[in-house]
Parts: structure tokens; sequence; C-alpha cells
């Protein structure tokens, strides 16, 4: 079980390493920062809360904060006015992050493909799939919420 759960770590860190690489050599953005534009492309209009993108992503305050001014000052989200709280602010994408979001999953997309699906059977793939948002569920449920 111990070895078991240690290729599990070897891989996920061996494959969000050789996925990471591909978005900043294309792209020029961090995996991280991919993964906020996804969380705030699902999310729309009016955009993200600083604390929401920090749940999203198991951030803290201050690390949230820094991610976003690097990708604000990069052009790819912006800071707008809360319609339901005066005095908050939100995180939405400017339209060179729609257009990055897009371009990005459709190299992650085929490299996810190529690298996590393809080297397994066919007839294994749905119920790994399955079986890992159970775990990716579990272990979210069982992390405390940070500040």
């Amino acid at each position: 079980m111990i070895v078991s759960f240690g290729r599990l770590l070897g891989v996920a860190g061996r494959l969000g390493h050789i996925l990471g690489r591909a978005i900043e050599e294309e792209f020029g953005i961090s995996h991280l920062m991919y993964e906020v534009l996804l969380i705030l492309g699902r999310a729309g209009e009016p955009g993200l809360s600083m604390g929401a993108i920090g749940r999203e992503q198991v951030l803290t305050t201050g690390g949230v904060t820094r991610l976003v001014d690097r990708m604000a000052a990069a052009g790819l989200v912006e800071r707008a006015d809360d319609p339901g709280d005066r005095r908050g602010r939100l995180v939405r994408l400017t339209p060179l992050g729609e257009d990055i979001v897009v371009r990005a999953s459709r190299v992650h997309l085929a490299n996810i493909e190529r690298y996590f699906l393809a080297p397994l059977p066919v007839e294994h793939r749905a119920q790994f799939l399955a079986d890992l948002r159970i775990l990716s569920h579990a272990a979210r449920d069982a992390l405390p919420q940070l500040r």
C-alpha cells in the first residue's frame, strides 16, 4: 500500500511537471495561472472573490493576492467591483485571459490524453476516472479551510 501511494505521488508529480512545462513553454504562464484562468472561466461574470479562488486552489489570501497581481500585470485578469457587496472586489478574465485559456486548454487536453490516458487500457479508463473523482472529493473534504 505504501509503495502504491508513493507511485501515485510520483506519477502525479511527473505528469504535473510535463503538463505544466508544456503550458509554460507555449503560453508563457504557469500551470497554477492556467488553473485560475479555468476557474474564472467556469465562474463567468461577474467574477470570483479572492477568497473563492483561494479555496479552489488551496492558497492563502496572501498567495492569491500575489498570483492575481502577476496575472493582472500580464493582462490576463482584472479586478472589478462586486455588484453584491460595495466593499468587495472580484477577479474576472480579460479578453486576453479568455483567449489564452481556450488555446491552452486545447493543448492541455491533448497532453492529458497523450500522457495520462493513452498508457491505460481503454477498458479501464472510465473506472479509473471515476475512482479519481472519489479520491479527489475525499481529499478536498478532509482539508481544513485556509485563511
